[in-house]
């Protein structure tokens, strides 16, 4: 996502020619978009974009359990020390 902000703010400081990318060439300003395109594949192959999804599902169930704990008067209190812990990962 980085990437992608620095290409819109450079190809727009280009369009308006404004400061140093208003003179730089057109394959510079794209290039962060191009660098973007690479971090994705190489997120994909790598599988960090589905460990990350894996994570935020878990966090999300645990959260889920601790309310439905919650609302049935149960202890909730091992329960949060877990999801603390795993959030820490």
């Amino acid at each position: 996502m980085l990437f992608v902000m620095l290409g819109v703010l450079l190809v727009a400081l280009k369009l308006l020619e404004i400061s140093l990318p208003g003179s730089w060439s057109w394959w510079l300003v794209l290039s962060p978009f191009a660098a973007a395109l690479v971090w994705w594949k190489v997120a994909d192959l790598t599988g960090y974009t589905q460990r990350q999804a894996m994570k935020a599902m878990d966090r999300k169930k645990a959260e889920r359990r601790l309310q439905a704990l919650g609302k049935l008067g149960g202890n909730t209190k091992s329960l949060e020390r877990q999801a603390r812990s795993r959030g820490k990962d």
